[in-house]
């Protein structure tokens, strides 16, 4: 069993563990959030504004630093899926990691909320609601990364065996049903229970893989 095996499969549990953290803390994801609502929630508990963020960009780091383990481990049985799965997933995460910048910012504007009246906090609402559904948009976004990077490295699994096929195609269906969930949705934005059962299937997908690469992953 190689190192990098055992290592891809506990990243891929410590990333579900820090972003359902994350959202413990605060940090939602995705989805709409009351941005006059959300200054308030931050001004009363900055502390857990900060840690949600620093949980959530540990697990943007995890995912490109996952990219890397899995290439070193399996892209020699296909450079090329390889290639699309580490240039995918690396990218999914810059995406998010650039976004994080003008997220943190919403701390700032919930400090100048506190001190602030009428139209004043109007201007500041607006500009949270602003950096929100940017963060919202690039996330869609990421995802279809996200999904490419998925469906690369399933590929692999089943064509050359390095996993038991279930859990290969499992991969596979997860990560189109997911994809093609978020390509209608950013079409149709009131149309998201396929991608919502994409992303059941993916979090059982990585859940299984993970401990798999971690306690039982070897190279035939």
């Amino acid at each position: 069993m190689s190192i990098e095996i055992r290592l891809s499969g506990f990243i891929f549990l410590f990333i579900i563990i820090t972003n359902i953290a994350s959202n413990k803390f605060g940090y939602k994801t995705f989805g709409d959030v009351d941005s006059k609502a959300k200054l308030q929630e931050i001004n009363t508990y900055p502390k857990k504004f900060k840690i949600s963020f620093v949980l959530i960009l540990v697990e943007h780091i995890s995912i490109m630093s996952l990219a890397v383990t899995l290439f070193i481990a399996f892209s020699p049985y296909n450079i090329i899926l390889g290639i699309v799965w580490i240039v995918s997933r690396i990218g999914e995460a810059l995406i998010q990691i650039y976004d994080k910048k003008n997220y943190w910012g919403l701390l700032n504007i919930a400090n100048k909320y506190s001190d602030t009246s009428g139209a004043g906090r109007d201007t500041l609402i607006d500009l949270a609601r602003s950096i929100l559904k940017t963060k919202d948009s690039r996330f869609t976004f990421a995802q279809i990364l996200f999904s490419i990077g998925t469906l690369a490295y399933s590929l692999l699994f089943v064509t050359y065996g390095v996993v038991p096929p279930f859990i290969g195609w499992f991969g596979i269906v997860a990560s189109i049903l997911y994809g093609f969930g978020n390509g209608i949705f950013r079409l149709k934005p009131n149309i998201k229970p396929l991608w919502n059962l994409g992303g059941l299937l993916i979090l059982l997908f990585e859940i299984i893989l993970g401990g798999w690469l971690l306690f039982f992953g070897i190279i035939p």
